[in-house]
C-alpha cells in the first residue's frame, strides 16, 4: 500500500513498502538503518549482529509497524519507519515516525517530503489524528525538513511549555 513512483529528468525516484519478509528488502532496510545507526544523529554506533539478525521478523510479527523505502535509480536512497499508537484524548490513532532516514549523497532531492508524505498517506488510510515525531535540538537539517512540512513543537499551554521525549532504557 502506497508505493510512490516520482520520475524527474535526471533520476527515477520510488518509494515501497516495506515487506519484511523479502530479502531484497531486509538487506536494503538493514543497510539505510545501519547506515543511520552509525551516523552522529542515530547514535555513531553500528548496529549490533543481533538486532541485524532479529529486527525483520520482529517488525513482521507487529501489525502496528509500517516501513518505506525510497529508492533513486534503484539504489536504497531512504528509509521511513513509523508505528501507529493511539491518542487517548482523541481517542483515534495516530501515527509516529520513529525514524527517518536519507543517505548524505542522496540529500537534497527531497526525498525526506516524499518519505514524511507516504506516513501522512497511511495515517490518513488508517483515520490517525495525527502524526507525531521527536528530533535531536541539534540536528536542524532535520527540524527544517519537518518545518518544511508542516510539524511543530507540542505544546498544550505555552505557559506550561513544549513537551520533553524521555526514556527508560530496560535492560532484559
Amino acid at each position: 500500500m502506497f508505493n510512490q513512483d516520482m520520475k524527474g529528468a535526471a533520476q527515477d525516484v520510488r518509494v515501497v513498502r516495506v515487506d519484511y519478509a523479502d530479502a531484497h528488502h531486509g538487506r536494503d532496510f538493514i543497510f539505510l538503518l545501519d547506515s543511520y545507526a552509525r551516523d552522529p544523529m542515530g547514535g555513531g554506533e553500528a548496529l549490533i549482529p543481533e538486532v541485524k539478525d532479529k529486527l525483520l521478523a520482529q517488525l513482521a510479527r507487529r501489525s502496528f509497524a509500517y516501513s518505506w523505502i525510497a529508492y533513486v535509480d534503484d539504489q536504497p536512497a531512504g528509509l521511513i519507519n513509523a508505528f501507529e499508537g493511539f491518542s487517548s484524548f482523541a481517542a483515534k490513532p495516530l501515527l509516529n515516525v520513529h525514524d527517518v532516514i536519507v543517505l548524505r549523497a542522496f540529500r537534497g532531492l527531497q526525498l525526506s517530503q516524499l518519505l514524511l508524505q507516504t506516513v501522512e498517506l497511511q495515517a490518513r488510510a488508517l483515520g490517525c489524528c495525527k502524526v507525531t515525531l521527536e528530533v535531536l535540538t541539534g540536528n536542524k537539517p532535520a527540524q527544517e525538513a519537518y518545518k518544511k512540512f508542516g510539524f511543530a513543537s507540542y505544546e498544550l499551554d505555552p505557559q506550561a511549555g513544549y513537551a520533553l521525549f524521555w526514556q527508560k532504557k530496560l535492560e532484559v
